[in-house]
C-alpha cells in the first residue's frame, strides 16, 4: 500500500473528482498535518440537501412497499445492480428536481392518511362519549335559565331513580331537584338534574361529595345532532384516506425514477463528503490518499487523461488500510476473514488457508452428495441468471465450492439425499440391498465406522492447528522473533507431533511408539527449560513446569474437531430418517403422493438445518482453534472513494 498526493487546479477538480469515485483506485484521507496556506472548503450544506434528498426517497420508497409492494421473485435479493450508461447520469440529474416533488407528493399524501387517521380516532372517542346521551333532546352545555340550575354530567356509581333520589336526599334534606337518568351502567351514571337557581351552591356540594363530573366535551348541539355530524365527517376522512392512498399507488409506477434519483444524490453527497477533506489553495487542490502499489500506474495514466496533475508517492506506513487479494478460490474465503477481522500490518492473508480448510471441513459436516450435487448447479444457475454484485457473488461462490467439497464427502460417506437410491430400490423390488451394494467404491459409513471418523477427524484437526501454528512460527521469523518463534512455537508443534506419532505407535508398533515418547519428552523438557527465560532466578522453573499445562489446552482443542464426525453423522442420520419415513406408505399412488410430499419437506429441512450447523460449526473452527493460533488482526479494510449506489451501477467504459 503507498500514499498518494495529488495536485491539480482547481478549475478541473470535477472532472478529476468524478473519474477518481468511477475507478474507486484510492481512498481519500485527511493529511496529517495541515500547511497553513490549505484552507478547507466548507460544503456542508449541500451535503445536508443531497442526504436529506437520500432520506427523502428511502421514506417515499418504503411508503409505496407499504401502499403497493413491489412484485419481486424469490430469488430476487441474488440480483445485481442495474447497470446504467455514464450517459444516462446526465438525463437523471435532469428528471431529479421533478422525483424530488414526487417523493414529497408521496411523503404529504402520507401525512394526510396519518393525520386523518389520527383525526379518527380523536372523531371515535368523541363518538363512544355521545353514545352515553344519545337519549338526550338538550345540547351538554345547556346553561342555567332565570330560575333553574341545569347539571348534565356523570356519577361515578350505579343508580336508579330510587337510589339516587335517596342518596341526594341524605347528603342534604333542604335540597330541591328533579333529575333524569340518561344511562346507567357499572360504576357510572349519566343524569341530568335541575334545581332552583337559588340552591345552585347547595347542588353543586351535594353533587361534588357524589364525585359529579361534567361531561368532557360539551357541546351547545342535541347530542344526537353531533353525533351524525360526527359519522358524516368520519365518513369524510375515510373518502379522504382512500383518496391518498389511490393516490400513492398511482405514483408506484415512478418507484424506478425514485430508486436511480437516490443512488445519484448518494453518489453526490459522497463526492462532496470527499471536497470536505480535500485541501485547497486559490488556484489548486490537493487529494490525499490510500492506493495499492499495483495500482499506481492506473491512477498515473488516468490523471495525464483526464487533467494535468502532479503525483508523488510514498510508502503507506503501519496504519495503512489492508486490501485483500486473493485467486478465484481463496477469494470467496475474504468476506468471512474480515467478519473476524482485517489482518493487520504484521499478520499474514490467512485467505487460501482459511478457504481450503472452510471447504474442506463443511463438506464433511454436510457430508451428502446429492445435497452438494444441488448447492452446485442451484448457485451455477443463479450466477447466470441473476448476475449478482461482487460481494454476493464471493458469498455464492463459497457455499458452491462448499456443495463441491460436500459432494466428494458424500460420495465418500456413501451417502446420496441419505440412503435415497437403496431405500427406492428396495421399496419397488422387495430386495434389500444397502448403499454399499450399489456403489462400486469402498465407503465409510458414520455409524458403523464412527469410532474410525472419530480417529480421521480428530487427525484433521491435528494438521488445522499445525498449520496455525506453523503459521505463528513464520510470522515471528518474519518479524525476527526467532526465541518466540523456535520455544514458544516450535516446541509445540513438535510435541503436538510426538503425541500424534505416540498414537500411531499404539496401534502399530512398540518402535513407532518409543520414537514418539521420545519426541514428547524432549519437547517436555525444552519446554521447561525455556518458558521461563522471562522471569529471574527460581521462577525460571516454575514458568517453564506450569507451561506444560497449556497441554491440557491443545487436547481441547483436538476434541473440538469430533463436531466434525457429529455433524456429518446428523445429516445422514435425519436423511435417512426421512427415507424410512417416505417409503412407508407403499408404493400405491396415494403412497407415492406422501412419499413425494416426505422426501420434498425432509430434505427441505434437512438441507436447512444441517447447512447453517456446518456453516457455523466451520467458522467457529477457523476462529476459535486456528485463528487464537496466529492471527492478530485489528487492521483497517481498504475503502476507496467509488460509485456507493444501492440501486444502479455505472457501466465500466471500455
Amino acid at each position: 500500500m503507498k500514499k498518494v498526493r495529488i495536485v491539480a487546479l482547481r478549475e478541473d477538480r470535477k472532472a478529476l473528482l468524478e473519474h477518481l469515485q468511477d475507478s474507486a483506485l484510492i481512498q481519500i484521507r485527511k493529511p496529517d498535518k495541515s500547511e497553513k496556506r490549505f484552507s478547507n472548503e466548507n460544503v456542508g450544506a449541500k451535503v445536508q440537501v443531497f442526504e436529506r434528498n437520500v432520506t427523502l426517497m428511502e421514506q417515499a420508497l418504503k411508503i409505496l412497499d407499504t401502499y403497493s409492494r413491489e412484485k419481486k421473485g424469490m430469488l430476487s435479493a441474488f440480483a445485481g445492480r442495474r447497470e446504467v450508461d455514464p450517459d444516462e447520469i446526465g438525463a437523471i440529474a435532469s428528471k431529479a428536481g421533478e422525483v424530488v416533488k414526487v417523493c414529497n407528493a408521496i411523503v404529504d399524501l402520507n401525512k394526510q392518511i396519518a393525520d386523518n387517521s389520527a383525526e379518527q380516532v380523536r372523531v371515535k372517542t368523541s363518538l363512544a362519549q355521545l353514545e352515553l346521551w344519545k337519549n338526550l333532546d338538550i345540547p351538554l352545555n345547556t346553561a342555567d335559565t332565570k330560575s333553574t340550575a341545569v347539571f348534565i354530567g356523570t356519577l361515578p356509581a350505579m343508580y336508579n331513580d330510587s337510589s339516587l333520589s335517596e342518596k341526594l336526599a341524605a347528603e342534604n334534606p333542604k335540597l330541591e331537584f328533579e333529575f333524569e337518568i340518561q344511562q346507567a351502567e357499572n360504576n357510572m351514571t349519566c343524569i341530568v338534574l335541575f334545581a332552583p337557581l337559588s340552591q345552585k351552591t347547595m347542588a353543586e356540594d351535594v353533587l361534588r361529595s357524589l364525585g359529579f363530573a361534567r361531561p368532557m366535551s360539551p357541546t351547545h348541539k342535541i347530542p344526537k345532532v353531533k353525533a351524525q355530524r360526527l359519522w358524516e365527517k368520519l365518513e369524510k376522512l375515510d373518502k379522504n384516506s382512500e383518496e391518498a392512498k389511490e393516490k400513492i399507488i398511482a405514483l408506484a409506477d415512478r418507484r424506478e425514477d425514485i430508486k436511480v434519483t437516490q443512488d445519484y444524490f448518494r453518489i453526490r453527497a459522497d463526492k462532496y463528503n470527499v471536497i470536505n477533506e480535500l485541501e485547497h489553495t486559490r488556484h489548486v487542490f490537493v487529494i490525499n490518499g490510500y492506493i495499492p502499489e499495483e495500482d499506481c500506474e492506473k491512477l498515473q495514466k488516468l490523471c495525464d487523461r483526464v487533467a494535468p496533475c502532479w503525483l508523488e508517492f510514498e510508502d503507506a506506513g503501519d496504519d495503512a488500510p489492508v486490501k485483500l487479494k486473493n485467486n478465484r478460490f481463496a477469494r470467496p474465503a475474504e468476506n468471512i476473514l474480515t467478519m473476524y477481522a482485517a489482518p493487520s500490518r504484521e499478520d499474514i492473508d490467512p485467505s487460501p488457508l482459511l478457504a481450503f480448510f472452510f471447504y474442506f471441513f463443511f463438506g464433511m459436516m454436510f457430508s451428502d452428495a446429492g445435497y452438494g450435487l444441488l448447492m452446485v448447479v442451484a448457485i451455477g444457475i443463479v450466477l447466470k441468471v441473476f448476475k449478482p454484485d461482487e460481494r454476493m457473488r464471493n458469498n455464492l461462490k463459497l457455499f458452491q465450492y462448499c456443495g463441491i467439497s460436500t459432494f466428494f464427502w458424500g460420495l465418500i460417506f456413501g451417502s446420496i439425499f441419505g440412503d435415497a437410491p437403496a431405500s427406492l430400490y428396495n421399496l419397488f423390488t422387495g430386495s434389500s440391498i444397502t448403499m454399499k451394494d450399489i456403489l462400486p467404491w469402498p465407503t465409510l459409513d458414520p455409524q458403523k465406522d464412527a469410532l474410525m471418523l472419530m480417529v480421521i477427524s480428530i487427525a484433521f484437526g491435528l494438521v488445522h492447528i499445525l498449520v496455525g501454528m506453523g503459521c505463528k512460527f513464520y510470522v515471528c521469523l518474519r518479524q525476527k522473533r526467532y526465541a518466540e518463534a523456535f520455544f514458544d512455537t516450535g516446541l509445540w508443534m513438535l510435541m503436538l507431533v510426538g503425541f500424534a506419532v505416540l498414537g500411531v505407535g499404539m496401534a502399530t508398533s512398540h518402535t513407532v511408539l518409543m520414537i514418539g515418547a521420545g519426541i514428547a519428552i524432549a519437547c517436555a523438557v525444552g519446554l521447561v527449560l525455556t518458558q521461563g527465560r522471562s522471569k529471574k532466578g527460581f521462577g525460571k522453573v516454575i514458568g517453564g513446569l506450569a507451561s506444560l499445562y497449556d497441554v491440557t489446552g491443545y487436547i481441547s482443542d483436538l476434541l473440538s474437531y469430533s463436531r466434525l464426525l457429529a455433524l456429518g453423522l446428523t445429516t445422514g442420520v435425519m436423511a435417512q430418517v426421512f427415507n424410512m419415513l417416505a417409503s412407508m406408505f407403499g408404493t400405491s399412488w396415494l403412497g407415492i403422493i406422501f412419499m413425494v410430499l416426505i422426501l420434498l419437506i425432509g430434505h427441505a429441512i434437512n438441507i436447512g438445518l444441517n447447512a447453517l450447523g456446518s456453516y457455523v460449526h466451520t467458522m467457529r473452527l477457523q476462529y476459535v482453534e486456528m485463528f487464537s493460533k496466529f492471527y492478530e488482526g485489528g487492521g483497517t479494510e481498504f475503502e476507496p472513494f467509488s460509485l456507493k449506489s444501492k440501486y444502479i451501477k455505472i457501466k465500466e467504459e471500455k
